[in-house]
């Protein structure tokens, strides 16, 4: 959606209804969180337990003043719309929307209900608030990353196995700002000598079959591109670049907590703190449309040596020196 034809949907949009809205049945005030990954994935449970404290920080706990209702969309397109129009249903205070394959469900069934997203790469240019500093409308929220450290992360890998000729890059076609991803570290990729594949992966089996297919021809590497499909198969990707002697460098710690080579991204746990303190200016009274979006201010550094070790790579001083954290 241009531009232009979203500030004009903003402006026919329902009027904000903070007013109107009805009081819940038990008096508590309600919040709608809605996750694209699976309800016992640890990584996700932990960013939900992150959110919930920094709620209790403000004064918000669960089953006292407010109720949270959770819900997990574990990369279904198909749930996340199910469970979308679930919570949208209740009428919640608030909705906490992580990433896009959330978001666009939830802006499909609501311009009323107040959202607060994370993980969320170019939410002006895929058409979700009409500015950064003024969104507009019901949404707003934290961004994880901007398009120059893919480039970056392309950077991190090359230096970390520089033996690399030939990268592919795991993409979600579905997500419009994986294209902007993509030409970041293409525009970069001859100045590191690197032959590109971009390879679109919506659920395990393409991405076994990607993986394997590149693996085919040797001084490979892997980008990973932050989306719900990497994410909730994380360990999949983990294991086919160990299985292949892949060198890979990731946009979340997680990967490499799990056994991934690097990591060059944000905190998420930090991200959903931070939505927190959203969630609770809302419930005060503010409106989204008036919260600027929040762009990342610090990217965190992660390396494996044991997986290096097992890949037959030497992490250069450099680089361990300004990492954040070292597994060993």
């Amino acid at each position: 959606m241009r531009r232009r034809e979203f500030i004009t949907l903003l402006g026919s949009a329902t009027v904000w209804p903070l007013a109107v809205r009805a009081q819940q049945p038990d008096g508590l005030r309600r919040i709608g969180v809605l996750m694209p990954l699976a309800d016992n994935d640890p990584d996700a449970q932990a960013n939900i337990t992150a959110f919930r404290q920094a709620m209790q920080k403000l004064g918000w706990t669960d089953g006292h003043n407010v109720r949270i209702e959770y819900r997990w969309g574990g990369a279904n397109p198909e749930r996340v719309r199910t469970y979308a129009s679930e919570l949208v249903a209740l009428k919640p205070d608030v909705i906490v929307a992580a990433s896009a394959l959330v978001l666009q469900p939830l802006q499909q069934q609501t311009r009323g209900i107040p959202i607060v997203f994370t993980q969320i790469s170019d939410p002006l240019g895929s058409g979700f608030v009409a500015s950064l500093a003024h969104p507009g409308g019901n949404v707003t929220g934290f961004t994880p990353a901007e398009f120059s450290m893919y480039g970056k992360s392309l950077e991190i890998l090359k230096e970390v196995a520089p033996h690399i000729a030939r990268v592919a890059v795991l993409l979600s076609p579905e997500q419009v700002p994986q294209a902007g991803m993509w030409r970041t570290i293409e525009a970069i990729a001859p100045s590191f000598g690197v032959q590109l594949t971009a390879a679109a992966v919506r659920d395990a089996a393409e991405i076994e079959h990607a993986i394997d297919e590149f693996a085919r021809e040797s001084n490979g590497g892997l980008v990973v591109l932050p989306s719900s499909p990497t994410l909730v198969h994380r360990e999949l990707i983990i294991g086919l670049a160990a299985r292949h002697r892949l060198p890979a460098v990731y946009s979340y710690r997680q990967f490499v907590m799990a056994g991934g080579l690097i990591s060059y991204g944000i905190d998420l746990a930090d991200q959903y703190r931070q939505a927190a303190s959203y969630v609770d200016r809302i419930l005060h009274g503010e409106k989204p449309g008036d919260l600027p979006v929040q762009e990342p201010t610090k990217f965190e550094l992660v390396i494996n040596l044991k997986t290096a070790k097992a890949l037959g790579l030497t992490v250069p001083p450099t680089l361990l020196a300004i990492a954040d954290e070292v597994i060993e």
